[in-house]
């Protein structure tokens, strides 16, 4: 599968931005879908995941309340919904596809990056 993310922007904080991630060469309903952020060639944080039937998501701490994932797996697209963005969200974003949807380990289908920038 491979995965093409998109929507990144620069925007005031306070702003809101959706990612989109569309998924091509197989169907993603048998997958964990996730998103991450961070630098290339850094760590990279898992802020979003959702379950392969969208029944379950997990979010990290930092964007708990104010970002949403979900998937369309007819449409084979995952989605980032960002509300009430701040300057700290400021990174590079990427969804990813795996088969647990808590382990970052079992991420191993990566989109390329799109930056989000984030300014006070």
């Amino acid at each position: 599968v491979q995965l093409q993310a998109s929507g990144g922007g620069s925007v005031q904080a306070g702003a809101s931005l959706r990612l989109s991630c569309v998924a091509s060469g197989r169907s993603i309903s048998n997958y964990a879908m996730a998103w991450f952020r961070g630098a290339p060639g850094w760590e990279r944080e898992r802020v979003a995941a959702i379950s392969w039937n969208g029944a379950t998501t997990h979010y990290a701490d930092s964007v708990l309340g104010r970002f949403t994932i979900s998937r369309d797996n007819a449409k084979n697209t995952v989605f980032l919904q960002m509300n009430s963005l701040r300057p700290e969200d400021s990174n590079y974003y990427y969804c990813a596809a795996g088969n647990v949807m808590t382990s970052s380990r079992s991420y191993e289908t990566w989109g390329q990056g799109t930056l989000v920038t984030v300014s006070s």
